[in-house]
């Protein structure tokens, strides 16, 4: 079973107490392990101001930064009254992309945490956001948190994919189940197991085809075989039978509508890139990310040691 061991909640900039900061500590008191706090804060004014008076700006910078330091620092005070192991950093940096991963890479968490914020249709197809690129591009499992109304959650959903062959995901649903499994023991919630079917995969090409479009006999082969590896994973992570759930239909939107629906706190699914950087399995949790009803926790596969 996974281990984490090393937390990393990323801070909103703003000094305010966000669902984030309730679940990073719920994780980290029900796994014990150790929570870092950063905050990326960064304003173009003082920046400005340092291009005419270089001593001034990084006068007022200090004590702009001394504020938001004792500010993170008392939050991590009253999680540590827990007794749990808490430290906090606040960076003079803008939170962007390549700060976030440098920082990630830096640290080597086992799992980010980072509150997920809606961007408008309009604007996601002018710029790509934060949490998507990160969702993409973080070395590392990533939790989106979109409220916390149960901060060590009750109910976990581990939404699984068995359209791809497993040597494609490298072994990613496992991954997926084995994570949910040891948060879902940590905290003591239900955890559920969902594959919803629609795509297969068709011999050694990275090509997906609608089901409908097969003769029965080669689609009954084909759930057969999805049917044999759920259950295998199920009994695996000892999910009950009552908790196992096959569903049909576009997959982002099933799992949106069934975690809605049976009130889950959490989803746990997974992304890969495979070759080309735009090919791309598992964008179910893209799809997910602006029309989640709850928490995301996205699974990244092994990475290569080479």
């Amino acid at each position: 079973m996974l281990k984490l061991k090393r937390i990393l909640l990323i801070a909103p900039s703003e000094m305010t107490h966000t669902p984030a900061f309730e679940r990073a500590h719920a994780l980290a008191c029900a796994t014990g392990a150790l929570l870092h706090v950063v905050a990326f804060d960064y304003v173009q004014a003082l920046a400005v101001a340092g291009l005419l008076d270089h001593d001034a700006m990084a006068q007022a910078r200090e004590g702009y930064l001394q504020v938001h330091r004792h500010w993170l620092e008392q939050q991590a005070r009253f999680f540590r009254c827990g007794g749990l192991q808490v430290s906090s950093e606040v960076v003079w940096a803008k939170s962007s992309l390549t700060n976030l991963l440098e920082y990630v890479n830096d640290f080597h968490p086992d799992l980010v945490i980072k509150d997920t914020h809606y961007v408008p249709a309009l604007d996601r197809a002018f710029h790509r956001p934060l949490d998507w690129r990160l969702l993409r591009e973080c070395p590392t499992h990533l939790h989106l948190v979109t409220s916390a109304r149960n901060p060590k959650p009750l109910k976990i959903l581990a939404a699984i994919d068995l359209s791809h062959l497993e040597e494609l995901t490298q072994g990613l649903n496992d991954r997926i189940v084995d994570l949910a499994s040891t948060l879902a023991a940590s905290c003591g919630a239900e955890l559920h197991l969902l594959n919803v079917c629609r795509w297969s995969e068709i011999s050694d090409a990275l090509m997906s085809v609608p089901t409908g479009s097969l003769d029965d006999s080669f689609r009954d082969a084909i759930e057969d075989t999805q049917q044999e590896a759920f259950d295998v994973l199920a009994e695996r992570y000892c999910v009950k039978d009552a908790h196992r759930h096959l569903l049909t239909g576009i997959p982002h939107k099933v799992i949106g509508l069934f975690a809605q629906q049976h009130a889950f706190d959490m989803v746990v699914l997974g992304t890969v890139y495979h070759q080309a950087p735009e090919r791309f399995i598992g964008d179910t949790a893209e799809s997910l990310l602006n029309r989640a009803p709850c928490s995301l926790m996205i699974v990244k596969p092994l990475r290569s040691s080479g």
